[in-house]
C-alpha cells in the first residue's frame, strides 16, 4: 500500500475501523493482512476479483499458514471488502478454515494458588480471585474502581474492556465476601486495587508478578498467569464443581 490510491483506501479503512471501535491490535492486524493481500495481488486491492481471493487463500495454504492466521485474514479482508469498499459479493467469497480447537490448559490447584498469593493483606488474593471468580482479564481487573462493584444487583461493571466495550460481569456471593474483606483493609475510595501510588491503579505487570510468585510458592508451573485463572473459570469441566471454598477461605 504505497501509491496514492492505496493510501486513500488505508485511510478509509482506518476510519471505518475507528467508527466501529475496533481495538488497536485488531486494527493493526487487519491493516497488515490487507497489505499482505496487496503484495500478493501486485496492484490496488480495490481491483481484486473473486478469483484473486481464491488464489490468495490457496497460496496461503500452500505456504503453510495455520488455520487461525488464515481465519484472521478472512476477517480482515471481509471487513475491507464488505465495509470499506461495499463489495459484499467479494466478502462472501472468502472461506473460513475449520480446525480442531484445543481447550485451554486449565489450572487444577486454584485453592493453593490463591492461598499462596503474596501479602501482607488480601490485595493480591482479592485481585486473583476476581480474575478467577468473574472471568476478568488482567487489564480489566486492575482498572476496576470500588464503585464498579454493585453488591445490590450482584454485578461487576467493566469499562473499556476488550475492544473498548463496556460489559457486566457476575459477582458471586463468595467473591463479594473476599472483596469486602479486602476493602476493610484498604478503605479505598477510588481504585479497587491501588498501586504504590494510591492515585494510580495497580499495573498488569504487578498482577502478573504476584500470580507468578503465588504459583512458585504453591509449587505450581511457571505457565500460570491471570489469564490461566480466567480460562479455568470458563472451562466447562470446572463449572460442574462447587468452588465456593476456593474464594471464601481467608
Amino acid at each position: 500500500m504505497t501509491d496514492k490510491p492505496i493510501s486513500d483506501l488505508r485511510r478509509r479503512m482506518l476510519e471505518d475501523m475507528a467508527v466501529r471501535r475496533l481495538g488497536e491490535k485488531t486494527q493493526h492486524d487487519y491493516i497488515k493482512h490487507v497489505q499482505t493481500f496487496t503484495r500478493f495481488l501486485g496492484r490496488s486491492p480495490d481491483t481484486a476479483t473473486a478469483e484473486d481471493l481464491r488464489r490468495f487463500q490457496i497460496q496461503e495454504l500452500e505456504h503453510g499458514s495455520q488455520a487461525p492466521k488464515m481465519n484472521t485474514q478472512v476477517s480482515a479482508l471481509r471487513f475491507f471488502f464488505g465495509k470499506t469498499l461495499g463489495r459484499l459479493d467479494l466478502a462472501h467469497q472468502l472461506s473460513r478454515v475449520d480446525y480442531q480447537r484445543k481447550l485451554p490448559r486449565v489450572l487444577q490447584e486454584v485453592t493453593q494458588l490463591l492461598e499462596a498469593a503474596p501479602g501482607p493483606g488480601l490485595k493480591y488474593k482479592a485481585a486473583l480471585s476476581i480474575a478467577y471468580g468473574a472471568g476478568l482479564r488482567g487489564g480489566e481487573v486492575v482498572m476496576l474502581r470500588v464503585s464498579d462493584i454493585d453488591s445490590k444487583r450482584m454485578l461487576i461493571r467493566v469499562e473499556q474492556g476488550k475492544g473498548g466495550k463496556d460489559r457486566l460481569g457476575i459477582l458471586s456471593p463468595q467473591l463479594l465476601t473476599v472483596l469486602r474483606a479486602w476493602w476493610v483493609q484498604c478503605r479505598s475510595r477510588g481504585w479497587l486495587f491501588p498501586g504504590q501510588d494510591p492515585l494510580l491503579p495497580m499495573t498488569v505487570r504487578q498482577l502478573n508478578r504476584a500470580c507468578h510468585q503465588a504459583a512458585e510458592a504453591a509449587g505450581l508451573g511457571t505457565w500460570i498467569s491471570p489469564r490461566t485463572l480466567r480460562h479455568a473459570r470458563r472451562s466447562r469441566s470446572w463449572r460442574s464443581h462447587d468452588w465456593s471454598s476456593v474464594l471464601t477461605r481467608q
